[in-house]
């Protein structure tokens, strides 16, 4: 192990990262209680630009023409070490941090459900200390963090890549807040989301419904159509749907308009745009059924991940050797008492996703081996594009108790906990330990760029968004529900 060897050397970076942390760790509270969502993140971005302005970064705002995308750089020549963060929330989810119980800091509001507030602080945090390892020992290479937003739901990687913000990384590295401690080995599902637009006739229900062509009754029948789908499918495909526009809210007026968005998931590229295209024709017999007119728009796509066996076997190296967090007895207490809030299905389902028998721990102590592989990853991530173009490898760390479903009120009350503080403080040391690696061992990224030509194969990549496609800022902003701070 080249760049691990040397004991010192890692010590050096792992008080770089100790230095800095608790600015991090402040960062990450405070994009905590300003939770904002898909390109919306305006006050999040501003925080993550003006942090990386005070640690000397030369900073790129508005990447890829996104303005809530950032991108920080520091040292010169040699290789490019991407480390990537997130700091978008979710909708829905807000939560008292601390509370035991479903408690809103204000309904119908945000929370940071997906604990992106410490992934991107984490990130910016190994960045950090790379970026001053480099300048303290003069080794030659530039370090990056990227501030992305828009994981959830609006693909924004997916547009960089596509806008060649990443078209000279050679190694990318990222994580993600977890349950377990463990090298991400799995591969995920491609996604598309869809908007379908139906346009009719509108008339009075009572008077004279037959005049009337119902746009909504359009988009019910796709979903009966959708439905019977289902049965003609892959089987590890998924098809979820939700209405943005029903019409209205009179009954006793013919609807003339209605849109719904569908989420496509396949395993593959290929898979999903054939699957698209099969339920475009099913929307378009829904049209014809009700004579009226349907439109789609792909909103966003994502290409499945492609993992990287060199880069996760080095960071594997270095979770064997920090290991789990400290967590101490009020960590586990506190990770107790929110378990007590689980059910007993999201346990068990939890130790069943690492293949290991479910032993009597809140928090997760030991580090996941190589050999408990897991099914393929359910969902969709927009890392996926960003691993077609450059080998990425990525760590889950955990901060929050064992059996936490991520989009939940219990994710969020964890979210500024000081389990959660050291499970992003141990995935910044994983992050920098393997940086550092990259940075040091030219046959490591010799290797990494082989695998990943040989997984990619000679059609190489191609985004699954249309040539012409542009990043939904306008669209999903639109949706957004404002922090409370910010509304009129």
């Amino acid at each position: 192990m080249t760049a691990l060897s040397n004991r010192a050397t890692y010590d050096k970076l792992l008080d770089l990262v100790d230095r800095h942390a608790p600015d991090f760790v402040a960062l990450s509270d405070r994009v905590w209680t300003m939770p904002e969502t898909c390109y919306a993140e305006h006050r999040s971005a501003a925080e993550h630009r003006a942090m990386l302005e005070a640690e000397g970064f030369r900073v790129t705002n508005e990447l890829g023409g996104i303005p809530t995308a950032l991108m920080g750089e520091a040292g010169s020549g040699g290789p490019v070490i991407a480390i990537l963060g997130e700091f978008d929330a979710l909708a829905n989810l807000s939560q008292e941090a601390g509370a035991f119980e479903h408690r809103p800091l204000a309904e119908g509001h945000n929370g940071h459900g997906c604990g992106h507030n410490l992934l991107g602080s984490a990130s910016m945090l190994a960045a950090t200390a790379l970026k001053d390892w480099l300048a303290e020992t003069g080794t030659p290479g530039r370090v990056r963090y990227y501030g992305c937003p828009a994981e959830e739901g609006g693909a924004a990687k997916s547009f960089l890549v596509k806008a060649g913000a990443f078209d000279d990384v050679d190694i990318a590295i990222s994580w993600h807040p977890s349950d377990f401690l463990e090298v991400v080995r799995r591969t995920s599902l491609a996604n598309c989301r869809v908007d379908f637009t139906f346009t009719g006739t509108s008339s009075h229900a009572g008077a004279a419904p037959y005049l009337g062509r119902s746009a909504l009754d359009a988009a019910e029948l796709m979903s009966v159509g959708v439905n019977y789908l289902r049965e003609h499918m892959q089987s590890d495909c998924r098809i979820h749907y939700a209405y943005l526009d029903a019409g209205g809210i009179s009954p006793n007026v013919v609807q003339s308009s209605a849109k719904v968005r569908y989420v496509v998931r396949a395993p593959n590229r290929n898979a999903i745009l054939e699957l698209v295209e099969r339920v475009r024709k099913v929307a378009a017999g829904a049209a014809m059924m009700t004579e009226t007119t349907v439109t789609s728009a792909m909103i966003s796509a994502v290409s499945n991940l492609i993992p990287s066996p060199p880069l996760e076997d080095a960071m594997q190296d270095v979770l064997e050797l920090l290991g789990p967090p400290a967590f101490d007895d009020d960590d586990r207490a506190f990770a107790t008492r929110m378990r007590e809030t689980f059910n007993a299905a999201d346990i068990a389902s939890a130790w069943k996703s690492v293949a290991e028998a479910e032993r009597d721990v809140p928090l997760c102590d030991f580090v996941v081996p190589p050999s408990s592989r897991r099914e393929p990853i359910g969902g969709s991530t927009d890392l996926g594009d960003v691993s077609w173009i450059a080998p990425t490898v990525q760590v889950h760390s955990p901060t929050c108790a064992i059996g936490t479903q991520l989009h939940s009120w219990q994710m969020v009350a964890q979210g500024q906990s000081a389990m959660a503080h050291k499970g992003m403080i141990r995935a910044s040391e994983v992050m920098a330990l393997t940086g550092m690696r990259a940075f040091e061992d030219s046959a490591l990224r010799s290797r990494a760029a082989g695998a990943l030509a040989d997984a990619v194969g000679p059609a190489g990549y191609k985004s699954a968004l249309p040539d012409a496609a542009k990043a939904p800022v306008a669209e999903m902003s639109a949706l957004a529900v404002k922090p409370p701070e910010y509304a009129a």
